[in-house]
């Protein structure tokens, strides 16, 4: 290709890896005051692009053609502008660690927030231009950027005022829109989160583009700082007031005196009591205000009234449960874990009215308890109220993970199956992701997946899954020695678990250490025989796995059509599923392509 550099491109590759290394690094130093959650998120972000970079760094075919290379021309290339917005994301963190609102002036806090929302903008929009085709870029980590460029576009919305604050949430779900993933999601049903969770219908599981009631995002008005919480900066739907006369949300006042806090966040005076009065007058003002505005306010947030599952009202108030929580009683303790663990099983509204009151750092405190009967009921309740989305941030926060990690290795066998379903619950999130993985719960979650009952391998295999869409948990998986476990699995006589390993297998076939491990156990014939004899779904993902493995290595290539591959895959080619078909093709093609390099190595030799 004439006028290609390839010397200059990979150049620029690695520059742009060492400004993600020096974007990711800026965390370390820590951040402060109200845009810290949302600096963590970005570094995070842009540390995840190191994967995307390595491969294109590591790729061996012909390289891009010249507009594709660092330029300064008045259009930018994709790999100058993706260059540009890094800088920019790096000027900004920099510049973040010394920003404080509440010492600023009037107008600084919008400054601040603008800035981000131009740096989100524009690291969205250079993700959306590379060509990922040209440099054979692995689905997995496709998805990954996909995941980053979804949350871009949030974090872009919510900086440039188009979302409703009360909707404002640093901990999101993952709406996965990807082919791939949705067929992967699919095949698992509601039977892997525990007995106690709501039903299809809600079940984070099957719908990778749930919605709840909470996110629908509508277009508001700015709204006045005097509905605002200090502490959440979000509307405030329950004003309470606290001795020193500040206003706050209730939810996140309580939590903030359930970590043992006895000053007012606002004013750092030392509260005399902690006694919440609620603010009757700026909640009738803040509810004309959305009235007014067409701003939805939740009558469960009005009433704070419990409902049985038959849609009745409990006469019991939320607070004399949870102040049962804390009785000296092991009993009373007993009674009011089950009577969360039933209201929390059923009825969104109920997840809600319990947190808002400050249930879940109590319930996490719960997990370590030495009793049986009261861990099976927190972990239980926990799992329960991390299907509403907005709980997960509350129940990270309170640092469950670990705790949850403990009963994974030492409970009984149901709690085991909970905190493992729980886990799954809180890893669609993204950022939890990184946070579950590091905190050792997946050698835990393959220790399930080998030795628990049906329902807990199904929930340790559902789990392991969604944890390994980010690429940094995959060598953790396999080095947990999870290859092995699935590879047995597709051995079993019962066959009870092969959709599952199959499942789990395709996505970690793009990891190196796994498909070494795949290849040393010999799983190229299982899988032509999966691709030969198995239903649709296994069929696909067995194509999905052949062709991880043959990707730049023709002696797994060979491997395939010694094995007589090639008949089984063109068949699927013709008459699979359309993911199913996608992926014979890719394979036949690269098949071809081995085919035709031997044949001019022999012409090479015969002349």
């Amino acid at each position: 290709m004439a006028g290609d550099d390839p010397t200059a491109i990979m150049s620029a590759i690695q520059s742009l890896l060492r400004l993600v290394h020096d974007v990711a690094r800026t965390s370390a130093t820590g951040f402060t005051g109200a845009f810290k959650k949302d600096c963590t998120d970005l570094c995070r972000k842009v540390a995840s692009l190191s994967h995307l970079l390595e491969e294109i760094r590591d790729f061996q075919g012909d390289l891009m053609p010249l507009d594709m290379a660092c330029s300064s021309s008045s259009s930018p290339s994709s790999l100058f502008q993706l260059t540009t917005a890094l800088e920019a994301a790096k000027r900004l963190l920099l510049s973040a660690g010394s920003f404080d609102h509440t010492l600023s002036p009037d107008g600084a806090a919008e400054k601040f927030a603008f800035q981000f929302h131009c740096v989100t903008t524009n690291l969205e929009k250079a993700l959306a231009n590379l060509p990922y085709d040209q440099f054979d870029i692995s689905e997995e980590v496709k998805e990954q950027v996909n995941l980053v460029r979804v949350q871009l576009k949030r974090a872009k919305e919510r900086y440039g005022g188009q979302q409703d604050l009360v909707e404002f949430d640093s901990l999101q779900t993952i709406n996965i829109h990807q082919d791939e993933i949705k067929s992967k999601l699919r095949d698992f049903t509601n039977e892997n989160l525990s007995k106690d969770l709501e039903p299809v219908t809600e079940s984070p599981v099957l719908k990778t583009n749930h919605v709840d009631e909470v996110n629908n995002v509508q277009t508001s008005p700015v709204i006045p700082a005097d509905f605002l919480c200090p502490i959440s900066l979000e509307l405030i739907r329950d004003p309470v007031i606290v001795s020193t006369g500040q206003t706050y949300e209730r939810s996140y006042i309580q939590r903030w005196i359930n970590c043992g806090n006895t000053t007012c966040p606002k004013t750092r005076q030392k509260l005399q009591n902690l006694t919440l009065t609620p603010n009757n007058v700026l909640k009738h003002l803040i509810t004309q205000w959305c009235t007014n505005h067409k701003v939805e306010v939740s009558n469960l947030l009005t009433n704070r009234r419990l409902r049985n599952n038959d849609g009745s009202f409990l006469d019991v108030s939320i607070e004399s449960i949870i102040e049962n929580l804390t009785s000296p009683s092991l009993e009373q303790r007993r009674a009011a874990l089950s009577e969360i663990r039933c209201l929390s099983k059923r009825i969104t509204d109920n997840r809600v009215i319990i947190a808002e009151a400050g249930g879940i750092p109590i319930l996490v405190g719960l997990l370590t308890s030495e009793d049986a009967t009261t861990q099976e009921h927190a972990v239980t309740s926990i799992l329960n109220l991390s299907i509403y989305e907005n709980n997960r941030g509350l129940i990270m926060l309170e640092n469950a993970v670990p705790s949850l990690v403990r009963i994974l290795r030492f409970g009984t066998m149901e709690t085991r199956e909970n905190a493992a379903a729980t886990l799954f619950s809180l890893s669609l999130s993204d950022e939890n992701k990184i946070i579950i993985g590091g905190s050792g719960a997946i050698p835990a979650l393959v220790n399930l997946l080998e030795n628990g009952s049906k329902r807990g391998k199904n929930d340790a295999a559902t789990a392991l899954f969604n944890l390994c869409i980010y690429q940094g948990n995959k060598g953790r998986a396999v080095r947990a020695g999870i290859v092995t476990v699935l590879l047995n699995m597709l051995t079993d006589l019962d066959g009870a678990m092969v959709d599952e390993a199959l499942t789990v297998l395709s996505i970690l076939a793009s990891h190196n250490e796994a498909k070494a491990a795949m290849v040393k156990a010999q799983i190229i014939p299982n899988l032509i025989d999966f691709i030969k004899f198995g239903i649709p779904r296994n069929k696909e993902n067995a194509a999905s796995i052949l062709l991880s493995l043959c990707k730049r290595d023709d002696e797994n290539i060979e491997c395939v059509t010694k094995l007589g591959g090639l008949t089984p895959l063109k068949e699927l080619a013709v008459s699979g599923t359309e993911r199913g078909r996608r992926k014979a093709n890719s394979l036949l093609v690269h098949i071809e392509t081995f085919r035709q390099k031997l044949e001019h190595v022999q012409d090479v030799i015969v002349d």
